[in-house]
């Protein structure tokens, strides 16, 4: 059971981990343990409620493919446990960013004052820019 919220849960059912070989450096004991995690997890087939699914189906996130199915890969540790966890901590972190709602950009204009202090700075330097020419 792995606990997103007070009321959302998902079975162990819906999650599919595979130990696999880790990349990268390592030594030996890369080359002959396999202590990655390859986390699958299927939003259309879960039983996330619908709006979560929506939400994350939106979402532009590399991790999440065409078909609706969140790819997860965690290494970054020595044991099998650890990248498991990591695996699962990642999920719930890419589930609960789907639900926050950013906050509607409201578009200002500048300000009479910071247009004219804009201005002037730009003609300052224009005439340092000249003074730097050759003297004839």
């Amino acid at each position: 059971m792995l606990h997103i919220s007070n009321t959302v849960i998902l079975a162990d059912w819906e999650i599919e981990m595979t130990a696999i070989r880790a990349q990268g450096a390592g030594g030996q004991n890369v080359n002959k343990t396999s202590s990655a995690i390859h986390l699958r997890f299927d939003i259309n087939r879960s039983t996330l409620p619908s709006i979560y699914k929506d939400r994350l189906l939106a979402l532009s996130d590399s991790r999440i493919s065409s078909d609706g199915v969140i790819v997860i890969k965690a290494q970054s540790y020595r044991t099998q446990e650890q990248n498991r966890q990591d695996a699962l901590d990642r999920l719930v972190e890419l589930i609960k960013k789907a639900m926050v709602v950013q906050k509607k950009r409201r578009p200002t204009k500048p300000t009479k004052g910071s247009q004219r202090r804009r201005v002037e700075s730009k003609k300052k330097k224009g005439q340092t820019k000249s003074l730097r020419g050759r003297i004839v």
